[in-house]
């Protein structure tokens, strides 16, 4: 649809005050809103836009305003590129739209789309500039009434998850050789043709039961589930495979019923399921010891060609004598290593370094040394100068006399305690002098 079909449409549509509901992803609806309510009515306005500007307005509004819807539709013009993408259209009575699901979206499909099939496409509308049309880019395609199944094919899992069935360390390893295979499944249909074809071409002595099932339709999950039981009470094989060729959801139902399911976990002897192609997937593949793509591959799961296994035989016995030549080389070089020679070098190689660490510490040593004696004799110098001004000596170079009574050692500090007449002796730097006191003053006494 273009864009000027577009603004035609919601023209019409603002005359006659019609209200619109858009589905979104989360199956919510959004509040009802009356498109009249977003154009004002027609105005003279100051800016004309080109189709470009015009074109990028539309754009922002139908992106911004629909980041992700669900429509439903049947499919028309439905056309794959060699790129791997899918273009269609989405039709109902009244109107059509553009759609495309881009190649990194195929492997969500769960069916193959046609023209005429009727489906539920959830993503997000875009503008497409150069052609003036909007479309939808779809990062989901199911068919009508699919998503519903698959909801209650999830709360099943989840149930069934939450009771262990699923659990990793329930699971029984296959046989390598086993002895009988029951196959589970149409004795009519591809998958059973397939199963016997890959055996007798990998073991053709093998024997194989089958136990007819239906696989598809009402009572078919009983049935399958039956066979399983019966199986295992009679211990009829080493090794069960259930499956069948690829077909849509509903063709696959069975193998999701509970009641197979519980069957699967339950069953003693090992069991394989081979459902549909490499992307289908069903409940039993969860609670089987052992998912196979294909019916194909189940049956090369269960037994190794003769010739694989000569060839793992083979390979074992060479990469046994490759590790025991290796093994053997490195202990050979190994002992050229303690030759009398090697022990020598090997020896000075070690002990070099620590001749060199022994030399730099004596060195470092008798450095420090030295160090620590000069610094001690400057030390001892400088507190001998010290200790000699101090010495009385010096104090009488400079002038001063020391002062005593004759006949007395003791020191007179002050003239309060001399009269005229008391003999002194007075001790200089070079010699003494006698003297006596003639007259005593004590004009220097402080307050």
């Amino acid at each position: 649809m273009g864009i000027y079909a577009v603004f035609h449409a919601l023209y019409h549509r603002t005359k006659q005050k019609r209200t619109a509901r858009f589905c979104c992803l989360n199956s919510r609806f959004l509040p009802p809103f009356r498109i009249q309510d977003t154009l004002m009515p027609m105005q003279p306005v100051g800016k004309i836009y080109n189709v470009s500007e015009l074109t990028q307005e539309v754009r922002s509004l139908i992106e911004g305003g629909f980041p992700a819807v669900a429509v439903e539709g049947e499919i028309s013009n439905f056309r794959p590129s060699s790129a791997g993408h899918l273009y269609f259209t989405l039709k109902d009575a009244g109107a059509t739209l553009a759609a495309v699901m881009f190649q990194g979206r195929l492997r969500r499909l769960s069916f193959e789309p046609a023209d005429g099939k009727k489906v539920v496409a959830r993503g997000s509308l875009s503008v497409y500039p150069p052609k003036g049309s909007y479309q939808i880019i779809c990062e989901t395609l199911e068919a009508a009434g699919e998503g519903e199944l698959l909801a209650k094919l999830e709360e099943l899992k989840r149930r069934l998850a939450a009771e262990g069935l699923f659990d990793s360390g329930r699971k029984k390893t296959l046989p390598l050789f086993p002895r009988k295979v029951a196959v589970i499944t149409s004795p009519t249909g591809a998958a059973i043709r397939d199963i016997l074809k890959v055996l007798r071409r990998r073991h053709a002595g093998l024997p194989v039961v089958v136990l007819p099932a239906p696989v598809q339709g009402e009572g078919a999950a009983a049935l399958i589930a039956a066979q399983i039981r019966r199986a295992n009470r009679y211990a009829m094989a080493d090794v069960i495979i259930i499956g069948r060729g690829g077909g849509s959801l509903e063709d696959l139902l069975p193998f999701s019923d509970e009641e197979l399911v519980r069957a699967v976990a339950a069953s003693r002897i090992p069991l394989i399921s081979a459902v549909g192609h490499e992307i289908d997937t069903a409940l039993s593949d969860y609670a089987a010891d052992f998912r196979a793509p294909t019916p194909s591959a189940a049956a090369e799961a269960v037994c190794a060609a003769r010739e694989d296994l000569l060839g793992r035989v083979r390979q074992c016995r060479e990469d046994t004598e490759d590790a025991l030549r290796s093994r053997t080389e490195k202990i050979r070089l190994l002992l050229e290593r303690f030759t009398p020679q090697s022990m020598e070098q090997r020896f000075h190689a070690l002990l070099q370094p620590l001749l060199f660490r022994f030399d730099d510490a004596k060195e470092a040593l008798i450095g420090a040394i030295r160090g620590c004696a000069a610094e001690n004799r400057s030390r001892l110098a400088l507190a001998d100068a010290v200790l000699e001004s101090c010495s009385p000596r010096e104090t009488l170079r400079r002038g001063y006399a020391v002062v005593r009574r004759t006949g007395s050692r003791e020191v007179i500090r002050s003239a309060a305690g001399l009269a005229a007449g008391y003999g002194l002796s007075i001790q200089l730097h070079e010699g003494e002098i006698d003297a006596t006191v003639k007259e005593v003053r004590n004009e220097n006494k402080r307050p």
